[in-house]
């Protein structure tokens, strides 16, 4: 199938917002192989669960999007953005259902060093994470969007700039600030 340019992706989501289900059928094979792949880098940190399956976790991604009606997409970044968002809040869903069921034990690892440049130390769980990136945005909710983009969007610094309608300088500013505020508040929890 030939690649539809960012352009006709865009189109296409607007289409589905309003209304138009076959944008929504063209649109889902486009954007699959980019989703499977964010998928596969989360769920290739989640070393500790081998019953968490790329596949599985895009299946699930796709659910709640089709689900969610009121979203009017802007272009491809914004869809890539809410879909980092929507996987972010179900590998935490799972790692708290988890954490729960072993009533204690320990919880799953999730490597963020690269995504953060932490030193080498005991990772982050995805648990410890969101409760970090949560922290973050009751004190800035943009440096915690940018972050979230980056890291569970995979979008790069043009594309976080277009989605959050800031300039790339402020975006780069944003996420040198928020992995030192990262690295300290990680190192805090741990201590």
């Amino acid at each position: 199938m030939a690649r539809l340019t960012s352009q006709e992706v865009t189109e296409l989501l607007q289409a589905w917002s309003g209304g138009d289900k076959l944008a929504l059928d063209r649109l889902i094979p486009l954007v699959y192989d980019e989703l499977h792949r964010l998928a596969h880098s989360y769920v290739a940190r989640e070393r500790t669960d081998p019953f968490l399956q790329t596949t599985a976790l895009v299946n699930e991604a796709y659910l709640k999007l089709v689900k969610i009606s009121k979203i009017r997409w802007q272009d491809r970044a914004h869809f890539f953005g809410i879909s980092a968002n929507v996987m972010r809040r179900i590998l935490v869903d799972i790692a708290r259902a988890r954490d729960f069921q072993k009533r204690g034990g320990k919880l799953r690892k999730v490597s963020i060093a690269e995504a953060i440049d932490l030193p080498s130390r005991p990772v982050p769980s995805v648990i410890e994470l969101d409760d970090a990136l949560n922290a973050l945005a009751a004190l800035d909710p943009r440096k915690s969007r940018v972050v979230e983009l980056r890291f569970f969007g995979g979008l790069g610094i043009k594309e976080i700039a277009e989605v959050i309608k800031v300039s790339p300088d402020t975006v780069m500013r944003d996420w040198r600030l928020a992995k030192a505020w990262l690295h300290k508040e990680l190192n805090r929890e741990k201590s």
